[in-house]
């Protein structure tokens, strides 16, 4: 039946009606978790890219200057017949080819029911690595590397990296002209395009990209970019110049190169790299290169003695110069895309610094545990077999592992009715005293005492408050410091050789005096007596031990 072309272009628009029916089928399924929405729209993604091929088929079938179209109107017009007689005989014809076709393919049985089940059913495979959690987070780890490693990077861990993904203004002009700057953002694009486009298939994105890059060139050309304001032409050579301008080396105290190069070959290196002047060789052809710029201009010099690429736009050839725009445009053109995506996927790059900022926080056994817990919750999603059932919990009771409530004796023996709120945790609740001494290990604690400025040890056990916290952490200090507090730590001595605190010296000045005062005297207590070998009693006690008759 398809060797006719207008048979083939009937099966051209049943297929495309088909891919239209299962996709809608396919969105008629709720779709619960992370996974099987990623799954859906993969699906469907894929159904609209079959879509479209059969869509540019069709197109042309229908354009008029096509071959196709050709054959299409020859085909007509021969069902036509231009000569009524041979219109039965076309008829005919067109019967026998149909009967032979049946005869080929008896089994073919064209009123059954489409089964579609497959298709909705499809899991697409989803290339995503570990550290991606199935398109939760980024893995930014090799590009951290290769920034930190570079010239134009700097030194930084991985969640400050993460902070300053788009923030290219403090990198300086004449490296992000070079060409390891280049890859670099090369690089981070392709992975932001490829994470975005595994993680939202059905998004327009290389429609967005175009639009940044076309405005994007057009505030360059227009000298609207910040930064930029000269379309690169400028190049770094400016900068030297304002540097020569600024020097702090006045070359008029210095007569010859001889008394230039006491200066020293670093120090000579570093003036002659500020200038953008080449700053290689030994220390008499430096001062010499250096000696040259006195009382002359930048644009005075020989192009020759600068850097490749340091040159001042006047010494610069035009296609130099159209080169180096090239180049800036390149670049621009780079930090624009890698800055929109960065927008379009801020909220995964929050939750993949609160990822790393948990990981930080967590010991191996809770790596283990949270590991297990997601492979227990992608088998759980893997399971089709399983259906959710209506859970009647109006005391909102915590669920067991059977996911049911558990039941009421359980919940008040662990005491989960008693609240805990702890402020450093920004008043977080903990329902349950075995919650509240665990949160003291976990993350959001840890980041709250680090928010204070405060090691989270032993000492801090059971402190919530945040007052009570930076007390404690400043006696602690004064402790470890030897801070000197008078009332404790320094001492008196009184008539007797007894070594006390000043505050105690005080409160017993306080109670002597005012025995003195009231005139006080107790005779048991306070009149002595001596017995025969020279032993002192009070009144009281010699009185008893003599009617004992102990003396």
């Amino acid at each position: 039946m398809a060797s006719t072309f207008l048979e083939q272009t009937r099966s051209l628009h049943e297929d495309l009606e088909r891919l239209e029916r299962i996709i809608v089928k396919d969105y008629q399924q709720e779709a619960k978790g992370h996974k099987d929405k990623l799954l859906q729209s993969h699906r469907v993604r894929k159904r609209m890219d079959e879509m479209q091929h059969i869509a540019r088929k069709l197109m042309r079938v229908y354009d008029d200057e096509s071959e196709e179209s050709r054959h299409r109107k020859e085909e007509i017009a021969a069902l036509g017949a231009s000569n009524p007689t041979a219109v039965y005989s076309k008829f005919y014809d067109r019967l026998k080819e149909l009967r032979e076709y049946h005869k080929r393919f008896p089994v073919l049985d064209i009123s059954a029911a489409e089964d579609d089940s497959s298709m909705l059913n499809e899991e697409p495979k989803l290339d995503f690595s570990g550290e991606e959690g199935l398109g939760r987070y980024l893995d930014l780890h090799e590009l951290h590397r290769a920034f930190t490693n570079a010239k134009f990077g700097r030194q930084c861990d991985y969640l400050e990296y993460l902070g300053a993904l788009a923030d290219f203004g403090s990198i300086e002009r004449d490296k992000k002209l070079a060409r390891p700057y280049r890859q670099y953002l090369q690089q981070l694009l392709e992975y932001l395009v490829s994470f975005y486009e595994r993680t939202q298939p059905l998004a327009q994105l290389s429609k967005q990209l175009d639009k940044i890059k076309a405005e994007t060139e057009e505030a360059f050309q227009q000298g609207q970019l910040p930064g930029w304001e000269d379309r690169g032409i400028g190049g770094p050579g400016d900068e030297a110049a304002e540097a020569a301008k600024q020097l702090s080396v006045d070359l008029e105290t210095f007569d010859s190169v001889g008394e230039l190069e006491t200066m020293g070959a670093e120090q000579l290196k570093e003036k002659l790299s500020q200038l953008g002047l080449k700053c290689g060789g030994t220390l008499r052809q430096r001062a010499e290169r250096l000696y040259a710029l006195k009382g002359r201009s930048l644009e005075e010099l020989d192009a020759k003695m600068f850097a490749k690429g340091k040159a001042v736009a006047a010494l610069r050839s035009e296609q130099e110069l159209q080169q180096t725009q090239q180049l800036a445009l390149s670049v621009v053109s780079l930090e624009a895309q890698v800055a929109r995506l960065a927008e379009l996927l801020a909220n995964v790059i929050s939750d993949t610094k609160g990822r790393v900022e948990k990981k930080q926080a967590q010991t191996y056994e809770e790596m283990l545990a949270e590991l297990e817990e997601a492979e227990g919750d992608a088998a759980a999603d893997g399971d089709d077999e399983e259906e959710e059932e209506y859970v009647y919990n109006p005391l909102k009771l915590p669920l067991g592992w059977d996911g049911k409530p558990i039941p009421y004796w359980l919940y008040k023996l662990h005491g989960l009715n008693q609240e805990f709120k702890c402020e450093i945790c920004g008043n977080y609740s903990y329902w349950g005293r075995r919650a509240f001494e665990r949160h003291f290990k976990e993350w959001r604690h840890v980041n709250g005492m680090k928010a204070l400025g405060i090691p989270n040890n032993k000492d801090f056990y059971e402190v919530t408050k945040i007052d009570d916290a930076l007390s404690l952490w400043k006696n602690i200090q004064e402790r470890n410091t030897g801070g000197f507090n008078p009332e404790m730590d320094e001492e008196l001595e009184d008539a007797r050789g007894s070594v006390l605190c000043r505050a105690e010296a005080i409160l017993s000045l306080t109670l002597f005096d005012h025995e003195r005062n009231t005139g006080g005297f107790n005779p048991e207590m306070d009149e002595e007596l001596e017995d025969a070998q020279g032993n002192v009693y009070s009144r009281k006690v010699y009185e008893d031990l003599k009617r004992q008759g102990l003396l």
